[in-house]
């Protein structure tokens, strides 16, 4: 079987299986409930969004997009974006089940982003702060050329403006669909991660759900303080992909945010109501040590 007819098998079986759903709406209150996923509770929208999208019944983190979780963490109207005018392109003309330019095409409308990932300089608590803000939704927080780019780029500024690094991840891995070029933004962004390192800015990750592929692989886990919020799942592949690999069960709770604190891949669980003030903190440190060292 060729590549091609792979594809097209998996089209057809896509397109059967969607024909068979059934799909379920509230016909009274449209748009006003949301379902938890974790313990099935029925929360009003208003209550969900008030709660930080937090589900106020199990404490379940729902996902959010990145503009969200800007307007959560920066300062009131003290973030301002930077490098939105680089934009993705079909370096190989690539089509899997639809072509490439469709999928961003579709993307760009889900999400109203370019890429996924927004990054800019704000103020967390009056502390100015660089940062690369990652969407999932924006086909899985992938990574490409574009993201690559823009995560270098914003490191740049933070060396250049010797302020704080922020990185927040989201993501499935890398684009599939830019072939080599996206595995190359792996090798990119972490050689940007050790000019800060040689300029000594600090940089900190926050990991959110999920977390995987090449992201994890690179500039998101090589922070100098990597946190991650609760509940988060955070690996290199898949659970069941390693699985059927090893041919074993793995342990419950593994990949989650609680397992690898536990075996020290990362330094700080926190809840989303507690994200913005943890931050504030370890920027209040680290400006009391570079005053000291002054």
């Amino acid at each position: 079987m060729s590549i091609q007819e792979w594809f097209d098998k998996r089209k057809e079986a896509q397109i059967e299986r969607r024909s068979t759903e059934v799909k379920v709406e509230n016909i009274n209150f449209p748009g006003l409930w949301t379902k938890c996923v974790h313990c099935g509770a029925q929360i009003t929208n208003k209550d969900l969004e008030e709660n930080l999208m937090v589900c106020p019944q199990c404490d379940y983190h729902f996902r959010i997009g990145a503009r969200e979780r800007i307007k959560q963490l920066f300062d009131e109207n003290s973030f301002v974006e930077m490098f939105e005018k680089v934009l993705p392109v079909d370096p190989l003309d690539f089509t899997d089940t639809e072509p490439y330019k469709d999928r961003l095409k579709k993307a760009k409308e889900k999400t109203n982003l370019n890429d996924a990932v927004v990054t800019g300089v704000g103020k967390i608590c009056g502390h100015e702060v660089a940062t690369a803000v990652m969407d999932f939704d924006f086909m899985g927080g992938s990574m490409g050329s574009v993201v690559g780019e823009k995560v270098t780029k914003i490191m740049e500024e933070a060396v250049e403006k010797h302020i704080p690094m922020l990185a927040i991840t989201s993501s499935g891995g890398a684009r599939m669909q830019e072939s080599a070029l996206s595995l190359m933004q792996m090798a990119k962004t972490s050689c940007a991660c050790a000019k800060m390192d040689e300029e000594k800015v600090l940089y900190v990750c926050l990991l959110t759900e999920p977390t995987f592929g090449g992201v994890t692989a690179s500039f998101g886990t090589l922070g100098d303080i990597i946190i991650a919020e609760q509940g988060a799942r955070i690996g290199f592949a898949g659970r069941r992909v390693i699985e059927q690999t090893i041919r074993q069960k793995l342990p419950s709770g593994f990949q989650t945010a609680e397992y690898l604190l536990k075996y020290g891949q990362i330094d700080i669980i926190s809840q989303r109501k507690d994200l913005r003030e943890n931050l504030s903190k370890i920027f209040d440190l680290h400006s009391i040590s570079v005053q000291t060292e002054d």
